[in-house]
Parts: structure tokens; C-alpha cells; sequence
């Protein structure tokens, strides 16, 4: 036994399993893909290839209050804000909307709650959390859904069909 080499044994055990591997590994290489990649709402089926990219839609610019669709929405932006700046320094919607321009502007006054901070505390200027219009307020295009859409909140449910 001393002379013999121990892995005799396991070596055609091993070149069988080998074997069975490789002809898993060759059948699934042929068979089709399990899985079916959907293409995503924007972009190129092929990655990394550059095409061209779709015109933004126009803005719907006719300064018309719309109403919400749930609770807690907050109001859309019913007019174009394309040169806006919105930057630490200048906020160019406290022009018209900050209480003590309304009056002049005829813009809707923001909200009293954008004056408190996280403890409830009522601030004299725009809370820093609700400085960035932008992150809640968007402006609405006149574009066709990229999707399907049947939602219906529950204020359209109760006044219109």
C-alpha cells in the first residue's frame, strides 16, 4: 500500500463528476434563456449605444390650479420654471410665493408648514428642509403617459367619473 498512489481511487470518481458537469454546462448553454429581460420605460434595448434622445414635452403653462389626487399631494408647479434658479443662495419661487409677495403676484401663498422645522417650531423664513421646491413640486408637460395609467385618488372618485 506504502508504494501505491492514494488518490487512485478518487481520481475516477472525480473524472465522472467532471463529466456530468460538463454535459449539464453544455445542455444549458443550448437551452433558451429561463429568464425574459424587459426593456425599461426609457432608454436603448442595447446598452452602452447612444440614440437619439426624445424631445422634452411643453410645458402646460396656463397657470390653472389642479386638483390633487390623494392626500398630502403636493400641488404641481401649473407653469413653466425653465431658467429657475434654485440654488442655496437664491430661491427665485419666494418671488411670487412667499407670503409677503402673494399679494403683488397673485400666486398661492406656500404653505405654513413649510415655516416649521422638524420639532414644530415656526420659523420667520422657509424651513432648509423645504427650501428645494423641486424635490416635491414638479412642473406638469402636455406628453403621452409612457405607461398605462387607470389611477383614480380618492377626490376624483367622489366628483367626477
Amino acid at each position: 500500500m506504502r508504494g501505491q498512489d492514494p488518490l487512485r481511487l478518487i481520481r475516477p470518481a472525480a473524472m465522472a463528476g467532471l463529466a456530468v458537469v460538463a454535459l449539464v454546462g453544455t445542455a444549458l448553454s443550448q437551452a433558451e434563456p429561463a429568464i425574459q429581460i424587459i426593456p425599461p420605460l426609457t432608454g436603448w434595448p442595447e446598452p452602452m449605444v447612444q440614440g437619439q434622445v426624445p424631445p422634452l414635452g411643453r410645458p402646460i403653462t396656463d397657470d390653472v390650479r389642479r386638483m390633487r389626487n390623494y392626500p398630502e399631494q403636493p400641488p404641481i408647479i401649473p407653469h413653466a420654471i425653465d431658467g429657475y434658479q434654485l440654488t442655496l443662495h437664491t430661491n427665485r419661487c419666494m418671488e411670487c410665493h412667499k407670503p409677503e409677495y402673494t399679494e403683488g403676484s397673485g400666486a398661492p401663498m406656500i404653505s405654513v408648514t413649510h415655516f416649521q422645522d422638524r420639532d414644530g417650531q415656526v420659523l420667520t423664513d422657509v424651513t432648509p428642509r423645504r427650501y428645494f421646491c423641486t424635490a416635491c413640486h414638479v412642473p406638469q408637460t402636455d406628453v403621452k403617459p409612457l405607461v398605462p395609467n387607470n389611477f383614480r385618488g380618492p377626490y376624483l372618485r367622489l366628483g367626477s367619473p
